[in-house]
């Protein structure tokens, strides 16, 4: 699949620029940069519904009781 993006050419050199700086091509650097974003929003979303949950109901269990109730 080949996707193209509009930039300025301030944009560019810096994405060259940053390119350039981790040793990769540029469609590379675009690539790893925009899933790591994925990435990191995607964790940030999982965390708040996690501590949503836990705000809920915030009884916690220690390590040696889950290890016990899962019978390890």
């Amino acid at each position: 699949m080949v996707v193209s993006i509009r930039m300025t050419e301030e944009e560019k050199a810096l994405a060259t620029s940053y390119a350039k700086i981790r040793g990769m091509s540029l469609s590379e650097a675009i690539k790893r940069a925009y899933f790591e974003a994925i990435e990191d929003e995607y964790d940030i979303v999982l965390a708040d519904r996690a501590m949503k949950e836990y705000e809920k109901d915030p009884t916690t269990i220690s390590h040696e009781e889950m290890r016990k109730a899962l019978g390890l």
